[in-house]
């Protein structure tokens, strides 16, 4: 998975007209809460568990992997996958991934380690992912 020129704008417009509106009311919010020099690119490409995708990448971090390869990623990423919309948080805070220390209050969603599932923005309570995302973009601006 790597940053490619794409327009995230281009991106989103590609989308069916619910999803397009969907995504372009997520990125909305989650720029609303970056400063203003917060990266905004596209990630694209063979991701973990061999699927291939785009995600708007928010930010950016690096962090030393097991095998000790400094790797670059984003903080925060928004992807529209086949059934799901896609919300993923690398931000850490006490040993423990943003997206875990949040997850009951979610509301209908499916969430892993680092990610946030959910068919529509209307099954989520939306004032916790902003809660989140904002969380995610002041922990990065204490850590630098």
């Amino acid at each position: 998975m790597q940053k490619t020129d794409r327009s995230p704008d281009d991106y989103i417009s590609s989308l069916d007209e619910e999803r397009k509106k969907d995504m372009a009311m997520l990125d909305t919010l989650i720029m609303k809460h970056a400063p203003a020099e917060t990266e905004r690119v596209m990630w694209e490409g063979v991701f973990w568990g061999g699927s291939e995708q785009s995600i708007i990448g928010y930010g950016e971090m690096s962090y030393q992997r097991s095998d000790r390869q400094t790797v670059n990623w984003f903080l925060l990423g928004l992807a529209s996958q086949k059934n799901y919309i896609t919300v993923f948080v690398n931000v850490v805070e006490d040993k423990k991934y943003l997206t875990e220390t949040y997850k009951d209050r979610l509301g209908k969603a499916k969430t892993g380690k680092s990610s946030i599932s959910f068919k529509s923005p209307d099954d989520i309570n939306m004032s916790v992912l902003e809660e989140l995302i904002a969380h995610v973009f002041r922990l990065n601006a204490e850590q630098d």
